[in-house]
């Protein structure tokens, strides 16, 4: 039942109305189920997965291996319901505090939620960088979309995620290069008789949970109908040097928090504002990308920072 969480209590107030929205458009007798299920007294006891703890000296792979078990113990979504809502344009600290509601409600999660807890599990580990990457692939006249989070320790690629297939989600950071990576998952895609059609990658996240900067989700369209192969190849090389270039620069995963004043509201994002930046003045092959703003301010949506 999806109606508590795994300790047998209700869900909070905003999750809840979430899921009775959709469970109410589907089946007519939903609140009463539901109602039967919460006051059920011989219910058995669900376990709980614990949030990894780690000790100073515990090696990144090993807190890797870790973080990726925990995402994989609250399991797929396979109800249909989306308990989570995940906006991407929200700042990185509104993010961060929907990964606490999701480590407290330890309910099941897809693609999407299991980045954002990646990101938020793997806040700690400042020597790691963390950055998206999405995939759109075709199979039997349909498009699928899937999204994880590639990670890069001590110049080694690797993935965390969840997926209905387990050679889609983690990859321990043995790659040498992106490229490689990124075709270790196209081949598992090929396993699946799914054709890669487009990868989409993001700059490295920050690892200050306050900052009020949004994820940077598509920083290279990459079409693989308008790449050869030796150009995906580069394009994903140039990528990884791009990425590597800005964090050279203290433009990466560590930069501070934005000053803001006490009680007062952020600043809406004008409506011409892109939501891409690219630090590279020059289009990829993929002929997808927005030219810079560098005066583009996040979508807050009237969040307020506490300070």
């Amino acid at each position: 039942p999806f109606f508590v969480n795994r300790g047998g209590l209700p869900v909070d107030e905003p999750t809840w109305e979430r899921m009775w929205r959709h469970v109410g458009r589907i089946h007519p007798e939903g609140e009463r189920v539901a109602q039967r299920i919460r006051g059920a007294a011989d219910l058995p006891k669900i376990p709980i997965p614990s949030v990894p703890a780690f000790q100073p000296s515990t090696p990144i792979p090993e807190r890797l291996e870790a973080v990726q078990r925990y995402i994989r113990e609250l399991q797929y979504n396979h109800t249909g319901t989306q308990f989570f809502e995940v906006k991407k344009s929200r700042p990185l600290t509104g993010l961060m505090d929907l990964a606490k509601e999701m480590t407290k409600e330890a309910l099941p999660i897809k693609c999407l939620e299991a980045v954002i807890l990646g990101i938020y599990l793997t806040n700690n580990m400042t020597t790691l960088d963390r950055f998206p990457i999405s995939f759109k692939t075709h199979f039997s006249g349909n498009y699928f979309r899937h999204i994880v989070l590639g990670v890069n320790f001590g110049g080694r690629y690797g993935a965390l995620g969840i997926s209905r297939r387990e050679e889609l989600m983690y990859k321990a950071p043995v790659f040498r290069t992106l490229s490689e990576l990124i075709f270790d998952f196209e081949e598992a895609y090929r396993r699946c008789w799914h054709t890669l059609k487009k990868v989409k990658l993001g700059h490295c996240v920050s690892h200050d949970p306050h900052s009020v900067e949004q994820i940077e989700w598509k920083h290279s369209i990459l079409d693989l109908d308008k790449l050869t192969r030796e150009d995906f190849r580069k394009e994903l090389e140039r990528h990884a040097r791009d990425m590597r270039l800005k964090i050279g620069k203290g433009t990466g995963p560590s930069s501070p928090t934005k000053d803001r004043k006490k009680d007062v509201s952020s600043p809406q994002r004008s409506q011409a504002s892109p939501h891409r930046r690219n630090s590279r003045g020059d289009r990829r092959p993929s002929g997808e990308k927005k030219p810079a703003d560098s005066k583009a301010m996040p979508d807050l949506n009237g969040y307020q920072i506490r300070v």
